[in-house]
């Protein structure tokens, strides 16, 4: 049990070509790269958020009351 000969690579590429279509394989490759770049730029974020944030907890938020604006067709 050795890993594939180029034969099998070959015959592994004619089986998706003929599944997929020669159309169909740029669109997926170009979306699998996008979806990929958006990925690692999403970890790097995380990354970045996580050693910039303080490790003390952050003060709770006090409501405020906002009033709404006035109607101008009552005045």
């Amino acid at each position: 049990m050795g890993s594939l000969s180029p034969w099998h690579w070959a015959i592994l590429l004619l089986v998706v070509v003929v599944l997929f279509g020669a159309k169909r394989l740029p669109d997926a490759a170009r979306s699998l790269g996008k979806s990929l770049r958006i990925f690692k730029s999403e970890i790097r974020e995380l990354q970045g958020d996580s050693k910039t944030e303080p490790s003390a907890t952050p003060s709770p938020v006090q409501s405020e009351r906002v009033e709404p604006p006035a109607d101008p067709r009552s005045a």
